[in-house]
């Protein structure tokens, strides 16, 4: 691989979605900078892009706290300069409406929604000076479309893609592409294509229909397509391939 004068950030760099964005950024030369809660388990996803002649560094991050955050992309950005920064945070929580306490209303907010606000500002902060950079904040359909239990997770979901809509509509101009993706849980390969075009000047959302499931039945969420630019194809394969349902990617430049 041909290493790039590039970092790219995996805020939420768990085992299958952030673990898989990481490696192909690193099989595209990308300098990888990972954080997690329990960084500790991040040991086999440094070992895997090493292994394979990447670069990547990796640490514990509470993206609920502003200082951590911070300091997460500024070391990211010390080391070359920050490129992508993808949130990947979940918070998928299930409570009938009259369970769901104050504290877990906050705390599933504070991890789906507040935690994106300040990985997208923090790296808004450290692109806009060199005038390039993409950031990517992943969603769920209940940003769209809440469910019986959903109310917390919903109302964080629905705000994170308020923020990137936002931040979109106002980074845009300044060559700053931001989109926020949702992915279903239930889809087996799915694929959001042209997500580039947002910092081309197109605008829109689109929706795009779930491929069947491959042979084989992976269950293991992969970012199957190349990421040159780190905008051109993202292919994601879900846990759970019983399920069919609808993937959706927003891109607004």
């Amino acid at each position: 691989m041909t290493a790039r004068n590039a970092t790219a950030a995996v805020i939420g760099a768990g085992d299958f979605i952030g673990a898989s964005i990481a490696r192909k950024f690193a099989a595209e030369g990308f300098a990888v900078v990972a954080g997690r809660r329990n960084g500790d388990k991040l040991a086999p996803l440094v070992a895997d892009i090493e292994k394979a002649g990447g670069r990547i560094s990796a640490r514990s991050l509470d993206a609920r706290k502003e200082a951590e955050v911070t300091a997460f992309l500024q070391e990211a950005a010390q080391i070359a300069p920050l490129e992508v920064c993808i949130f990947n945070i979940g918070a998928n929580v299930n409570f009938p409406l009259l369970d769901t306490t104050d504290r877990v209303f906050r705390k599933v907010w504070e991890m789906a929604c507040y935690s994106g606000f300040l990985a997208g500002r923090e790296a808004a902060r450290l692109m806009l000076p060199r005038g390039k950079g993409c950031i990517f904040f992943t969603g769920a359909t209940a940003s769209l479309r809440a469910g019986v239990g959903y109310a917390a997770f919903a109302a964080a979901k629905a705000g994170l893609r308020a923020v990137a809509q936002s931040a979109a509509r106002e980074l845009g101009p300044k060559n700053i592409h931001v989109a926020h993706l949702v992915i279903d849980s239930g889809v087996d390969t799915a694929w959001v294509r042209g997500a580039h075009q947002a910092a081309r000047g197109r605008r829109g959302a689109r929706r795009l229909a779930a491929r069947p499931a491959d042979a084989a039945g992976s269950r293991r969420r992969e970012l199957l397509g190349a990421l040159p630019a780190a905008t051109r194809c993202l292919d994601l394969r879900a846990r759970n391939p019983s399920l069919r349902r609808e993937m959706v990617t927003h891109d607004q430049g």
